[in-house]
């Protein structure tokens, strides 16, 4: 028998134990207000969505886990394990996270619609990724087999290059995908690895350890999702710390900022203005809401409101993308939101609609949600291609035909993100709290959600986006239930595009109109949801008649890029004009007057079926004469996420609405006509495409680089169809000084071709390199087939051309 004194100690130890367990894995003493609902208890039915989620599960998903073998992302685990003999072979040291999300975007899918094939696959990618984790749960492959051209990013040993080794940033995508994985299937196996590397970032940076931030957000994610799934503590207020940090490392080691780019120029709770790095800032902004709705602090709620509003007040653009510089990646100035140049990176849509769930959900108003919605129909579904399996990285507003989707990019983060968040959206339609059902989206779809103490299937049928009549049964388990229905009043029915005075429209629109069981119901809104509170019934009908009208929206005026400008705005679908549907294949030439009337048409066959809007435009042009003249004609406008599908050529979302907004179409001229070759790199027509810059720097139009190259002699060859005769030249240089690695060159020269060999035409004119101007030089008249322009670029920097102009 155990005597009575060790049965106390046993007692006593167990209560120890208990009581250690409890706080280890203690229930969150703070929640979001808005809870969201699991993926499988929605199922998207028919409809908008239901293609996409189709075609994300059998093309797009198979094809990120295909390119994670071909591209090497798979080789370089099984060299860390010991598995194949080799080294790193992909280009960037991040190259681990494309796998993971690839298996966090599975594991969603697997929720919807299980797979046996697809869940073997990851089963047998997670075996591969368990045999790379060290003993102590270090898990990185590039510090297992580096090659020469990583070794320098990775840093000498573990942790010492935190700024670009992205450690912490790979970790924080393996820890999304083992919570995915885990939820989807209630296998351990990767959230066991996951939680053994979490413990090691746990045991490694604290105030008594490391205090070094990641230099990629992404980390504070994963820790937080590891938190939710486990309850464990530990985790979120990991999170917390890497953000409390960020942005203090002189004052905590002595460590030099890493500045706006990484978020590190000031504490994250002193940051004003949304700077840097667009997906960094969008991830982190996300990962700070999680800690102010799961922590209760308020100094997190209160920095994210004034970060949202610099965000949807002064940077976003009108489809939803944020990041207008490709230098960085970056946010720009504020209200500078040039088009052609945008760069609007489609990761940085998916950090800014994850940032604008979970404001939503802090904060229950569905202003965040009209710009999720914005961003997803717009910025964020122009970066996947109706296939599938083909991309756009950056995705500007206006293209010269610059532009095509690929099925894969060196740096990859794309492909499997856009993956990711299709194959989770069915979790975001709903939402609820307490006694409180919300409709956040429209999307015909079936669902079985708790909501207080009642069970109750919703099912939702709509023709949304094209159609904006929605019909919601609710089919309550108890004959009696008395809950509040709260269904999304979109803002742009209600003549406010997004909040505060970014965009506006033109012209007020009808209002919506709410009925329940065919009876007119009062629309009382708040917080942006018509809210209907009373006891539902069994087959109870609610009916939301959004009014889907053509709307014309302006830019604030101290938007440069879109003054004299519209956009077309039908529902949450923004249009653009793209080169098939006009006369003559241009768009930058054409006016559309206040007063032309605009239809829609719907064609189910054309783009996978959209709504297109027909108009009469005016379309200028230069004459002989050098007078502009314009003249009517026709034309279609098809939605922003549907372009660069039939074809590369022009595009534009803003249109004209006055003259001094167009750019009229020129006679053909000599160089025009010419076909242009260069020594190297790509977009040769922007040389002679007739289309003048503002200055050397101007982005706005299209321009030749030859980038990376530095300091090399590169070449323009312009061959003519015939002999001709050519005594004049104009070059417009381009150079990004203060944003990038172009400059004006250090020289040039004008050689002709006789008889195939280059000779140097005779001049005593300078040849000119100055900047934000013509430079000219006249030469003694030569005939010829063929003119190329030799340059040699300054030392470690590259040339680029604006225009080149012959006579």
């Amino acid at each position: 028998m155990i005597s009575t004194r060790t049965e106390k100690l046993v007692v006593g130890l167990l209560a120890l134990f208990v009581s250690l367990l409890s706080s280890v894995y203690a229930q969150p003493a703070h929640q979001y207000p808005i809870l969201p609902v699991d993926l499988n208890q929605v199922q998207i039915v028919d409809g908008f969505w239901q293609k996409r989620i189709e075609t994300n599960h059998q093309a797009t998903i198979p094809h990120v886990l295909n390119k994670c073998y071909e591209t090497g992302r798979v080789d370089n685990l099984m060299f860390a394990a010991g598995l194949k003999i080799g080294e790193y072979c992909t280009v960037y040291q991040f190259d681990d996270s494309d796998v993971f999300k690839s298996i966090e975007a599975a594991s969603y899918s697997l929720m919807s619609k299980p797979d046996t094939y697809l869940e073997a696959r990851i089963d047998s990618l997670i075996i591969l990724i368990a045999a790379v984790q060290e003993q102590d749960g270090y898990l990185y492959s590039p510090r297992k087999a580096p090659s020469e051209r990583i070794t320098k990013g990775i840093g000498p040993e573990r942790w010492s290059n935190l700024q670009w080794s992205h450690e912490l940033y790979t970790l924080g995508h393996l820890f999304e995908a083992a919570a995915a994985h885990y939820r989807a299937t209630g296998k351990r196996t990767l959230l066991d690895v996951a939680l053994k590397s979490a413990g090691l970032v746990v045991h490694t940076f604290n105030p008594q350890g490391l205090r070094i931030p990641p230099g990629h957000q992404e980390v504070e994610l994963g820790l937080i999702e590891l938190y939710e799934v486990t309850s464990d503590e530990r985790y979120l207020r990991q999170a917390k710390y890497f953000l409390d940090i960020r942005g203090r490392g002189k004052k905590l080691t002595g460590r030099s900022s890493w500045g706006e780019y990484a978020q590190d120029h000031a504490p994250v709770l002193e940051q004003r203005e949304a700077v840097g790095h667009a997906v960094r800032a969008g991830y982190m902004y996300a990962a700070m809401a999680d800690v102010a709705a799961l922590t209760g602090d308020q100094n997190y709620a209160k920095a994210l409101d004034v970060l949202w509003n610099n965000v949807v007040g002064r940077k976003l653009y009108v489809t939803g993308g944020v990041g207008a510089t490709g230098y960085g990646e970056a946010f720009g100035g504020e209200y500078d939101l040039p088009n052609a140049s945008a760069y609007n990176e489609t990761c940085s849509s998916i950090a800014n609609m994850m940032w604008n769930y979970r404001m939503y959900r802090l904060f229950a108003d569905a202003k965040f949600l009209d710009v999720f919605e914005r961003t997803l129909y717009n910025a964020f579904l122009s970066g996947v291609g109706m296939d599938g399996t083909s991309f756009f990285y950056p995705n500007p507003l206006q293209s010269f035909g610059t532009h095509v989707r690929t099925p894969w990019f060196t740096c990859a983060c794309c492909p499997p993100n856009v993956a990711r968040f299709i194959a989770s959206l069915p979790s975001k339609v709903y939402s609820t709290s307490g006694t409180n059902l919300f409709v956040n989206l429209f999307a015909s779809s079936d669902a079985r959600l708790s909501i207080g103490n009642a069970t109750v299937s919703v099912r939702q049928q709509t023709g949304y986006p094209w159609d904006g009549d929605v019909r919601i049964t609710l089919q309550p388990d108890s004959p009696e239930s008395h809950f509040t229905l709260l269904v999304r009043i979109p803002g742009w029915c209600v003549n406010k595009p997004i909040e505060g005075d970014l965009y506006r429209f033109k012209e007020e629109g009808a209002r919506p109109v709410l009925m329940v069981n065919g009876t007119l119901v009062p629309l009382n809104v708040e917080r942006g949801f018509a809210t209907i509170s009373r006891r539902w019934k069994p087959g109870d009908v609610v009916e939301l008649r959004l009014p889907i009208d053509i709307r014309r929206i302006e830019a604030n005026e101290r938007v440069e890029a879109d003054r004299g400008r519209i956009a077309l705005q039908r529902g949450p679908i923004v249009y653009c004009i793209e080169w098939p549907d006009t006369k003559d294949g241009s768009v930058r030439n054409l006016m559309l007057p206040d007063n032309s009337s605009l239809s829609a048409s719907l064609h189910k066959d054309l783009l996978n079926g959209i709504v297109s809007i027909k108009g009469a435009a005016v379309g200028y042009a230069f004459v002989k004469d050098g007078r502009m003249v314009g003249e009517e004609q026709s034309f279609s406008a098809i939605p922003y996420y549907a372009w660069a599908h039939r074809g590369p050529g022009e595009m534009s979302v803003w249109i004209a609405r006055e003259e001094k907004a167009v750019s009229p179409l020129h006679g053909p001229t000599l160089a025009s006509r010419s076909a242009v070759t260069v020594s190297s790199r790509k977009n040769a027509k922007a040389i002679n495409d007739q289309i003048e810059p503002k200055s050397s720097g101007d982005e706005s139009v299209p321009f030749f680089h030859w980038w990376p190259n530095k300091g090399t002699v590169e070449w323009v060859q312009f061959d003519f169809p015939d002999a001709v005769e050519v005594s004049q030249i104009e070059i417009y240089w381009f150079d990004d000084t203060g944003r990038g690695e172009c400059r004006v060159p250090q020289e040039w020269k004008v050689l002709y071709r006789v008889d195939g060999k280059w000779n140097p035409v005779y001049s005593t004119d300078p040849y000119g390199v100055v900047k934000d101007k013509y430079n000219t030089v006249t030469f003694e008249t030569i005939r010829t087939t063929a003119l190329r322009i030799e340059t040699r670029s300054q030392p470690d920097v590259a040339g680029g051309i604006h225009e080149i102009r012959l006579k």
